[in-house]
């Protein structure tokens, strides 16, 4: 069933929400112009509220993002919820963004770089939009999860086009998008693995399969030099200690397995919670746990104040979609590159690291204000928007019985090779020790488990978790 998580609020307020189908009476709270709809299925009500609805957004001049979990490769999914949403409401959404496993999987061969057992490797449907057969009907950017295509998503390390209108953020990235400014990390915490450099190629083996999407060093530290204010992050796993801020003892009797790691200070990210501390988002979006969560951060006492949202993933009944209204400029929305981004990736590419070795980053002095400058000026040459798509890979054709796909190693995407033209940075994604001479066992620290269901924790009898290191 299409739209079973759709509500609105307003950008200056916290978060609320009413189920879709538990009611259907729409609510406002005192003293608000907050409007919450609460079904799709029910028309009645809405006709009452849309002028004054459509009043409040012409006169802030603000932007519809629609928000969404956990992908698992549903595209069709949540495009049609979208396009339900849209023709029902009679709007018009601007942005989707997407808070990890996207699973960007182009072909039989990708499913080969996908951590999940083998009865849950489906094809889904980014190869449809890969290969052009269907277009996005809405601008998507998207990070990485633990549920990835990664040798594809490895290819555009940067930040590109995956599929034409679809935006992957890169391992860690920041773009433009009229005047919205995102970034993201993608990957989820792993403490054994967080100092190692980016080691891992395909193809990979059994350890370095689930270590490619670890959250690394060299990644926040990059994020941690921004300096200029961002509108929304993205992050796959939550900031450690989030539920802090919101109500977690409601989250708990429903998630009961949460309330150890709650109580011990354990469930969520310790550089996601480094990065919130330091960036004072208007907004954080996550994914990663299957629920929805809500949280409201105050940084200082009476100082910024970041919204916190974790969503679902696509399934029927689920809290997987929510649909953002922001303050922006009229546009045009396109994504473009970000300027101090830009000087930073350039700044810091020198300590890349793409071995086992942690990088050294204590000795790069960044002059961001002249590498700035040097950026303004390559891209008033250039211009700010990414490359364009290219495909590297041929798409699935469900015609053939058998697949016909053949590795070929890690090609040069065009995309990153232009982009590092842009910043006059040598190519160095393939330039690491073999993936075969990778230590298939790696130092260890803790004793985490690394088998991953894509089956609903919720579904397993016993009612507790087989998820990939929540904690930090």
């Amino acid at each position: 069933m299409l739209g079973e998580a759709y509500s609105l609020f307003t950008e200056n307020e916290g978060f609320s929400f009413v189920d879709v189908g538990h009611s259907y009476q729409p609510k406002a709270r005192k003293n608000s112009k907050t409007l919450y709809c609460d079904s799709l299925y029910r028309f009645c009500f809405w006709d009452f509220w849309t002028p004054l609805l459509n009043q409040y957004c012409v006169q802030f001049k603000r932007m519809k993002i629609a928000v969404e979990g956990c992908m698992h490769g549903d595209l069709d999914k949540v495009y049609d919820t979208i396009k339900y949403i849209e023709n029902t409401r009679n709007i018009k959404i601007d942005l989707l963004l997407c808070c990890g496993d996207f699973q960007a999987v182009r072909n039989e061969k990708d499913m080969d770089s996908l951590n999940v057992p083998p009865k849950y490797r489906e094809m889904k449907s980014f190869w449809k939009y890969y290969s052009g057969q269907e277009v996005a009907p809405v601008p998507t950017i998207f990070i990485g999860g633990n549920h990835e295509a990664s040798n594809y998503l490895w290819e555009l390390y940067y930040g590109g086009w995956a599929a034409p209108n679809i935006y992957f953020l890169g391992f860690a990235g920041v773009v433009k998008f009229g005047n919205i400014r995102i970034g993201g990390l993608s990957g989820i915490y792993n403490a054994r693995n967080y100092c190692l450099g980016h080691h891992e190629r395909p193809p990979y083996n059994d350890n370095t399969i689930r270590s490619v999407y670890h959250v690394r060093e060299y990644d926040v530290h990059k994020l941690m030099h921004l300096e200029d204010p961002i509108d929304i992050f993205l992050s796959h796993d939550w900031p450690l200690g989030i539920t802090d801020f919101g109500n977690w003892q409601q989250l708990v009797r429903y998630k009961k397995h949460f309330k150890d790691e709650i109580q011990q200070g354990t469930l969520g990210s310790k550089p996601a919670a480094q990065l919130l501390e330091k960036l004072k988002p208007s907004y954080w979006f996550s994914a990663h746990l299957h629920c929805k969560f809500t949280a409201l951060v105050e940084h200082e006492e009476g100082g910024r104040v970041t919204k916190f949202l974790a969503l679902d993933k696509c399934l029927p009944g689920r809290k997987f979609l929510q649909i953002v209204d922001i303050e922006s400029d009229p546009g045009p929305y396109e994504v473009q590159y970000d300027e101090e981004w830009l000087a930073i990736t350039r700044k810091l590419n020198c300590v890349f690291p793409l071995t086992l070795r942690r990088g050294d980053f204590g000795r790069t002095q960044l002059d961001m204000q002249d590498c700035r400058q040097w950026v303004k000026s390559r891209m008033e040459d250039r211009g700010a928007k990414p490359c364009e798509f290219s495909q590297t890979a041929p798409p699935h054709k469900p015609s053939d019985s058998v697949s016909n796909t053949t590795f070929s190693g890690s090609p040069r995407n065009p995309q990153t090779v232009s982009f590092l033209e842009l910043l006059d940075l040598p190519y160095v994604l393939d330039n690491a020790l073999d993936s075969r001479d990778t230590p298939t066992s790696l130092p260890q620290k803790d004793d985490y488990s690394e088998d991953i269901p894509i089956e609903d924790e919720d579904d397993l009898e016993d009612g507790e978790p087989n998820n990939e290191n929540r904690s930090s």
